[in-house]
């Protein structure tokens, strides 16, 4: 046995750093083999996944280089039940848990855990696991419409899904008969299987290498250090308490306030929601697991966004909600939609903090991750299909640099490429464009967020759930920034609003609509140097109405104005502000 793994002595720091590495390699190996062996585009193209390698006691010790902190973080925590549920004692070689409980991982059903034990000379020396969002999971297609958990699909404790005798055939059969996409469903759920074996076999070969008998030494040194870390970043800021309050749209024309006091004492900090909105009877209510995975993950991006992620970096932040909160829910509310509120906490605690963070913070973006989930399936339709298909609006302008256009924050989930969508499905993306005016001005503009306009082929009805938020509630702006614009989801012939969070019927001929929001400005537009300005105007982001409007420059268009392309030199600034 090495000094590394010798009990009761500490780890060697030179082994220490050398593993750490070789633990990130392999993580970036076990999501590189689920990606590649994944059934459904909701994993093999938008990522939306996390995969983690944990200590013999069910503690983090790393994740994967992609991956979501919805998915990471809360697995983080939720392999302390299933450490609970099935002790050592209780496994062997060859097992492989499943669950999908809500308030034991990720926060809706739609996500799926699968976690492998890892045993060495006949005892259990650490676990591999994944999260995935699964294309589907029956009940009702993914909204915010249903009033209880129950109505959302198929709900599974933590269980074995494998042992060293092969599958638990019943359980599998189980799956199948309760979704619309078996074979996706269930293809997805093996590729995290094989995932967890690959990561397994790499600890093995690596272990071997350096002469390992355990790596628990090495994990505790590694969370050590990533705790010291983000609690020598906690020192370096004013103690005190630091409030910030948002809205989001909710359910129904029902809005939900979400408030924080953040309390800054020393090295460590307590978050607490009280003063939020109470659970919803629609789905839109977040597990506190969910709100703790969010809530550690804004806390560590704005203070120490290098410092690796592991169980360490939790231990310095506390979390508390009010029991029956919206960020707190209780069993059995409903809870599919949960990101929509999920979503918001990283731009309500940056915004708390910015008094206290020196090197500033973005404004808040527009947050919620765009979540459409279309479905032709009416008795003609020859091949029935359901489809989850992701999109982001603009991010909020940063302390120095203009917000990130179309990107996902603070979610790590990416859009499929259109050509992927209309291959595996009748749909087709008519547009999807940068959306001109949609980013807050400010001295540092807010992202754009997008045009998408969807319609199919056939003569056969279909139905999409949109999921999305800031509609009615965009995002604001910071130290005078201007908010983003609003998102729209409508009919594209008619201009009509559609009803959102909830399923709505289309005709074969329909188009959709969806106009994504933008982030908010970072300071005042009118300290935005005119050249940024004009060439925002050059490149489509911003109208010559709006950079009169906003930002006090005039700018003229001197070319052709049937152009197909309009040339950078045709623009002129003609009266710049003052």
């Amino acid at each position: 046995m090495t000094t590394a793994s010798a009990p009761g002595r500490p780890a060697d720091p030179v082994v220490v750093g050398l593993v750490a590495n070789r633990l990130q390699s392999l993580l970036d190996e076990q999501q590189a083999a689920l990606v590649n062996t994944a059934f459904s585009p909701v994993v093999r193209e938008s990522l939306d996944l996390a995969c983690a390698v944990f200590d013999s006691r069910g503690e983090m010790i790393g994740q994967s280089s992609g991956g979501t902190p919805g998915h990471i973080n809360a697995m983080a925590t939720g392999m302390r039940h299933i450490v609970e549920k099935y002790p050592p004692e209780s496994l062997a070689d060859g097992d492989v848990l499943i669950t999908n409980d809500p308030w034991m991982t990720a926060g809706q059903i739609n996500d799926i855990t699968v976690a492998t034990p890892v045993f060495r000379d006949g005892a259990v020396i650490a676990w591999f696991a994944s999260c995935c969002h699964s294309p589907d999971i029956g009940g009702r297609i993914l909204s915010a419409a249903a009033t209880e958990v129950f109505e959302e699909g198929l709900r599974l404790p933590i269980l074995k899904l494998r042992t060293a005798a092969g599958p638990n055939e019943p359980l599998e059969e189980l799956v199948r008969a309760n979704v619309r996409t078996p074979d996706e469903t269930m293809g997805d759920i093996y590729a995290q299987v094989a995932a967890n074996q690959v990561g397994a076999r790499s600890l093995a070969r690596m272990m071997d290498e350096f002469g390992l008998d355990s790596i628990d030494a090495v994990a505790a040194e590694i969370m050590l250090r990533s705790e010291n870390a983000l609690r020598t970043a906690l020192r370096e800021l004013r103690d005190g308490r630091y409030e910030s309050r948002l809205t989001s749209d909710g359910f129904n024309g029902e809005p939900i306030d979400l408030v924080v006091a953040v309390t800054i004492d020393g090295d460590h900090v307590h978050v607490d929601y009280a003063g939020s909105s109470p659970q919803s009877p629609h789905g839109v209510n977040v597990v506190l697991n969910y709100t703790r995975a969010y809530t550690s993950f804004a806390i560590k991006a704005a203070l120490a966004p290098e410092v690796p992620h592991n169980a360490g970096s939790f231990r310095p932040v506390h979390v508390s909600a009010p029991r029956g909160s919206v960020l707190n829910c209780v069993d059995p509310a409903p809870v599919a939609s949960r990101h929509l509120v999920g979503h918001f906490l990283a731009s309500l605690l940056f915004e708390a903090l910015r008094p206290a963070v020196p090197h500033g913070l973005p404004a808040t973006s527009s947050d919620a991750l765009w979540m459409t989930v279309w479905r032709g399936g009416d008795l003609a339709e020859p091949h029935p299909f359901t489809l989850t298909v992701f999109g982001a609006g603009g991010t909020g302008g940063r302390p120095s640099k203009d917000g990130l256009n179309t990107t996902g924050f603070p979610t790590g989930v990416r859009a499929a490429p259109t050509e992927v969508l209309e291959t595996l499905t009748p749909l087709v993306q008519r547009q999807r464009e940068l959306r001109p005016d949609s980013g807050g001005p400010g001295e540092h503009r807010g992202g754009l967020g997008q045009v998408v306009r969807v319609g199919r082929r056939g003569d056969h009805g279909w139905s999409v759930n949109a999921n999305i938020d800031r509609v009615d509630h965009p995002a604001p702006g910071t130290l005078g920034g201007l908010p983003g614009a609003r998102g729209t989801f409508t009919d594209a012939a008619t201009g009509e609003q559609l009803p959102r969070k909830q399923l709505v019927r289309l005709a074969p001929d329909a188009v959709v609509q969806l106009r994504f929001p933008g982030g908010g400005g970072h300071g005042d537009p009118k300290a935005r140097p005119v050249e940024r300005v004009l060439d925002d105007v050059v490149n489509g982001y911003v109208s010559r109405e709006a950079a009169r409007e906003h930002y006090g420059v005039d700018i003229e268009y001197t070319g052709d104005p049937d152009a197909l392309v309009r040339l950078p030199s045709s623009y002129r600034v003609v009266r710049p502000r003052g």
